[in-house]
C-alpha cells in the first residue's frame, strides 16, 4: 500500500476514532473512496481498530452493498424484483449488457467506466420498471431509455476528462 493512501486511511480511521464499533462506517468511507474495499486496506484497518481479519472480512461480505471487487465509475443497478421482472426488466437488462459488452460474471467495463449488476429489489415498485446509477433512480426504464442513458452518461464522464 502507498504512502499517500496510509494516509488516506489514518484519516479516516481517525476521523472514527478508531472504535472498532464503527468498523461499518470506516468501510463505508473506504468504498465511497474507492469503489471497493481493496484486500490490503481491510488488513490494515484490522489491525489499527485491533480486530481479526476474518471478522473484518465477515462484516465486508456480509453486507450486500460492499463489494471485494473494483467496481466502475458508474454502477448501475437493475432491478429484477416482482413489479420490475413481470414489467419486463430483463429486456432493460439485456440491453445494458448489450451495450457494454459485459454479463453476469464479468459486470465491470474494461476501461473500470461502468459496472452492471443485478438487483432483488430497489423498493421503488411503484415506478417499475427501475435501475440506478450510482443510487439515483431511473423510473419507467425501457430498452430504449437505457440506450440513451449510457449515451448521457458516457457524454458526461467524456466532459470531466
Amino acid at each position: 500500500m502507498q504512502k499517500e493512501e496510509q494516509k488516506k486511511l489514518d484519516a479516516i480511521l481517525k476521523d472514527h476514532n478508531y472504535d472498532p464499533a464503527s468498523v461499518i462506517a470506516v468501510m463505508q468511507a473506504i468504498q465511497r473512496e474507492y469503489r471497493y474495499l481493496p484486500e490490503e486496506m481491510l488488513s490494515y484497518i484490522a489491525k489499527k481498530l485491533k480486530l481479526s481479519e476474518a471478522k473484518i472480512y465477515g462484516v465486508a461480505t456480509f453486507y450486500e452493498n460492499f463489494s471485494l471487487e473494483p467496481k466502475g465509475k458508474y454502477v448501475i443497478k437493475v432491478c429484477d424484483g416482482t413489479a420490475c421482472h413481470v414489467r419486463k426488466s430483463i429486456p432493460i437488462l439485456e440491453e445494458f449488457r448489450a451495450q457494454l459488452g459485459v454479463s453476469a460474471e464479468k459486470p465491470t467495463t474494461e476501461d473500470m467506466m461502468f459496472t452492471l449488476e443485478t438487483v432483488s429489489c430497489l423498493g421503488a415498485c411503484g415506478l417499475a420498471p427501475v435501475c440506478t446509477v450510482n443510487d439515483k433512480v431511473h423510473p419507467a426504464m425501457t430498452p430504449e431509455k437505457a440506450r440513451k442513458l449510457l449515451a448521457e452518461l458516457k457524454e458526461e464522464a467524456a466532459h470531466e476528462v
